[in-house]
């Protein structure tokens, strides 16, 4: 399979339906050559793999998969790091790292049987192995933990309520205070908000909706399991989306463009034509974009004609956060290597290297004194552009506060990726925010002419996570199949053509424009709010 991560792009013969591979395009501007397709699929992400398989899987055979990078996993993304005693490196994942939601009676997560399907090393992550420590050393306040989860119970039933009865939703932090959880200037209490909340949804509680943020866990630790795994395999953990792409995808496909960068995708209800940067093109009967939210966000790709209104709204107002990991590598574990966390409260800044944790621990890397630490959001932000040598040192000052009696030696492996920066993704994954409903979502979801969408984003229930990529890729191929008239038959009651997706193209308040009145508080007119000067 090592040849399916180096495929260059070249011709891919004649169509199903008859159509000659190569035909000529003419623009306004130029005459040039376009690859034909029945589907372009956008990405080899998670979602892309996912979908290809489930065209191929309906029949569809003739599809192109592009991506941009020399290799298939998108964000699910390793490097080599360190040394070994034989002097060959470690593997680190800079992106996805996670199992999540492992064992249960009912439906098993597809990510965890994926991973068992390929044997993923990978070692279960126990959130009670855990240290706490300030700016004065090792402090214990994990008492607070405790405390945190009673008060989460509270949190959990009202947003279960506000859900079924269709109560307006706000931040999360708003649900919290109404639990009784005021954490205001006490940092122990911060770091175990932190550790509990913004470390999984990447963005703080005021950033995030109370609703959708404790459903959206819910989905997965209610219904898979409670347990996470955490993924330290030699292969990398993509490997499982290696493993899936041979199964529909032979050694030097010719389906898979590699290296190939998308820059215009012009959409019709005729077809869709996708742009590449070096100059070439493909016509397509049906596109499935799997670009991240991060990328649809900063107009990476130009899409002609513009997305619509309706669309441009929520790609918007969902949230593309930033989760990165800092690694160093040390000539010794001067930590405990039978502790798995330790968790650190700033006494300025929250979120300030707040979690550590120890991969020289048995059942992960024993021996290989490497410790990480993630932030998350702003700190993300920040530390992603500034150079190397200065979040080390600020890594060093944070780690000689934690550990002040121990002489703590210089790093002799030192990375961390820069996910806000890669113009292939700009964030991590995405977060649901205060205010946006599931109406709006399912129009991040949905098609526009014969383009499509699909990722961890477009997710409702799991968005955030791999199983949300992967379930979102597979509806979307098999709804594209069943518009090509295939074998499968995935349709849509309030959709017009079988497969397509329901959109709300206008979606309304909950203020009639008669309620801005006096009894409102609002006796002025409320046309005053629209009226233009040269009226």
């Amino acid at each position: 399979m090592n040849s399916l991560l180096r495929l260059a792009a070249v011709s891919c013969g004649l169509l199903a339906t008859g159509i000659n591979a190569l035909a000529i395009r003419e623009d306004a501007d130029s005459t040039s050559s376009c690859r034909k397709t029945q589907v372009a699929v956008l990405g080899a992400g998670v979602a892309g793999i996912t979908a290809a398989q489930a065209l191929s899987n309906a029949s569809v055979t003739d599809f192109l998969i592009v991506e941009r990078q020399d290799h298939i996993g998108g964000r699910v993304s390793h490097t080599s790091f360190g040394y070994q005693a034989d002097g060959s490196p470690y593997t680190i994942e800079l992106g996805a790292n996670w199992i999540q939601g492992l064992g249960a009676d009912g439906p098993e997560n597809p990510i965890w049987t994926l991973g068992k399907k390929y044997n993923l090393t990978n070692t279960y992550s126990n959130y009670s192995s855990i240290l706490t420590y300030d700016e004065t050393g090792y402090t214990d306040f994990s008492d607070l933990l405790d405390v945190w989860d009673e008060i989460y119970d509270v949190a959990e039933d009202d947003s279960g309520v506000m859900l079924t009865n269709n109560l307006q939703d706000f931040d999360a932090r708003t649900g919290f205070r109404l639990a009784d959880w005021k954490p205001k200037k006490d940092m122990h209490k911060q770091a175990v908000e932190w550790w509990s909340w913004d470390w999984e949804t990447s963005y703080s509680p005021e950033a995030s909706s109370f609703v959708f943020g404790i459903a959206g866990s819910n989905v997965t630790f209610n219904q898979f399991g409670d347990a996470n795994n955490l993924v330290v395999d030699s292969r990398g953990f993509n490997a499982f989306i290696i493993g899936e792409a041979s199964t529909f995808l032979a050694d030097d496909d010719e389906r898979l463009l590699l290296n190939s960068t998308v820059t215009g995708v012009n959409y019709s209800t005729d077809g869709v034509v996708v742009e590449l940067a070096d100059g070439s093109c493909i016509e397509a009967e049906h596109a499935i974009s799997t670009f991240s939210l991060g990328v649809l966000q900063n107009d990476v790709v130009e899409f002609t004609p513009a997305l619509p209104r309706w669309k441009q709204e929520v790609i918007e107002q969902f949230q593309m956060g930033t989760y990165t990991k800092v690694f160093m590598q040390f000539n010794e574990t001067f930590w405990d290597a039978d502790t798995q966390y330790f968790l650190y409260a700033d006494p300025d800044t929250r979120g300030y290297y707040p979690v550590w944790q120890s991969l020289s621990t048995e059942g992960f890397l024993p021996g290989s004194n490497i410790i990480f630490a993630t932030v998350v959001g702003d700190e993300s932000y920040r530390i992603e552009q500034q150079d190397d040598e200065v979040t080390k040192a600020e890594c060093m000052e944070v780690l000689k506060a934690m550990f002040p009696d121990i002489e703590i030696p210089e790093p002799i492996a030192f990375l961390y990726p820069r996910w806000s920066q890669e113009e292939w993704a700009f964030g991590s994954y995405s977060n649901w925010p205060a205010g946006l409903t599931l109406e709006k979502h399912q129009n991040l979801r949905a098609n526009v002419d014969r383009l499509w969408f699909a990722g961890e984003a477009q997710s409702a229930e799991y968005y955030g996570f791999l199983q949300g990529a992967w379930f979102e890729g597979q509806e979307v191929g098999m709804r594209v199949a069943s518009v090509l008239g295939a074998n499968q038959t995935y349709g849509d009651s309030n959709a017009t053509i079988p497969g397509y997706m329901t959109r709300y193209e206008v979606l309304h308040g909950t203020t009639n424009v008669t309620e801005y009145n006096a009894a409102n508080g609002w006796p002025v007119s409320s046309f005053i709010l629209y009226e233009s000067d040269d009226e």
